[in-house]
């Protein structure tokens, strides 16, 4: 006998990228920054750690949204903040779909899309990507009350141009979220979407380029009715003091996120020249990691299995479309190193039949 409803009973839950639990490990596998956060965010997280803890945080982050706003030109009323970006697409797919209703994507992409649809008992419409990875015909023809696209996706680092986003949405009857969780690795972004189109929300993530992995901070930001009926369905204190003071001095810190931007998109370059010449094929990353296809010599699965032995994390999906290639997340140079490196080995003991 069990006591969940019968949408929990069926689905596996949601996994996420192998954590080790013993030292010595280069983490490769789940796209988080190489670099510290601000010391401006770092110091203003430590003057939160105070008497002012035993009250409940802010409910709306107006600090934070009222920085938010400052810095990305708009105003604090199209600012939504949730506890990851993770949570306002949990959000989203609360506040717009029923159950039965229909939510879309284009799929290869972001797998957490499948497991929240599924949680809400929404019912998911898949919409293969086309070779290029440029918006699929028919996505805008589902019908669906909720559209996702991620821009950069995930896992393959490709982007779709602004312009073809903004065509996509107008031709949609429900709401376009397009989910910027790697926009700042990004040549571009679809903020200005915003006030083009009543139904887009863009969302991002502070766990990529702003090195806040560890707070649990996301936004979303759209047209006022949106944010609106949106903050109906977040619970009331979702994210806490500390985290809000952290995340309030990073986006303060344009300066900081630039710097370790730009060391990570030219880490980024190099390490996919360096895997092109041994043999992969990598995909044109706009992200923070690099998708790129196995040697005809080695299968991905096994690529995967060998690194793992020298302790070198990089991300296996077992997936159609997918599994004959890695995610490799942008490293410091002297984890890339050690990842090339290792890469080298196992395909010179591949090729001279000592594997």
């Amino acid at each position: 006998m069990s006591y969940f409803r019968k949408d929990i009973d069926a689905i596996a839950g949601y996994t996420p990228g192998f954590q080790p639990k013993e030292p010595g490990f280069v983490k490769l596998n789940t796209n988080e920054n190489p670099y510290p956060p601000s010391p401006r965010a770092v110091e203003a997280m430590r003057a939160a750690v105070g008497d002012s803890l035993r009250k409940y945080p802010p409910p709306m982050s107006d600090a934070f949204r009222n920085a938010a706003a400052r810095v990305l030109g708009t105003v604090p009323e199209r600012i939504l903040v949730g506890n990851g970006s993770d949570d306002v697409l949990n959000i989203a797919v609360r506040s717009f779909c029923d159950r039965g209703d229909p939510v879309a994507w284009p799929t290869p992409t972001y797998s957490l899309y499948d497991f929240l649809a599924a949680l809400q008992g929404a019912r998911p419409v898949r919409v293969d990507f086309p070779e290029d990875y440029s918006v699929p015909a028919g996505l805008a023809s589902t019908g669906a009350k909720l559209t996702i696209l991620a821009n950069p996706n995930a896992p393959t680092g490709t982007m779709v141009a602004p312009e073809e986003v903004s065509a996509l949405a107008g031709g949609l009857d429900g709401v376009l979220l397009v989910d910027e969780a790697y926009v700042d690795f990004a040549d571009a972004d679809c903020l200005a979407l915003v006030e083009r189109h009543p139904n887009v929300i863009v969302s991002r993530s502070f766990s990529k380029s702003y090195s806040l992995a560890g707070l649990r901070v996301g936004y979303a930001v759209a047209q006022e009715p949106l944010t609106e009926g949106m903050c109906k369905v977040k619970d009331s204190y979702d994210v806490d003091s500390v985290a809000l003071a952290g995340a309030t001095a990073a986006i303060e810190d344009q300066e900081w996120l630039r710097r370790n931007v730009d060391r990570i998109r030219a880490t980024r370059g190099r390490m996919a020249t360096a895997l092109e010449e041994m043999g992969f094929r990598c995909m044109p990353s706009q992200a923070n990691f690099v998708f790129a296809r196995a040697p005809e010599s080695i299968e991905a699965a096994t690529l995967y299995k060998l690194l793992f032995e020298r302790k070198v994390l990089v991300r296996y999906f077992d997936l159609p479309r997918v599994s004959d290639g890695l995610r490799i997340t942008v490293g410091s140079d002297e984890e890339v190193d050690t990842l090339l490196a290792a890469l080298e080995q196992i395909l010179a003991s591949v090729k001279g039949g000592t594997r």
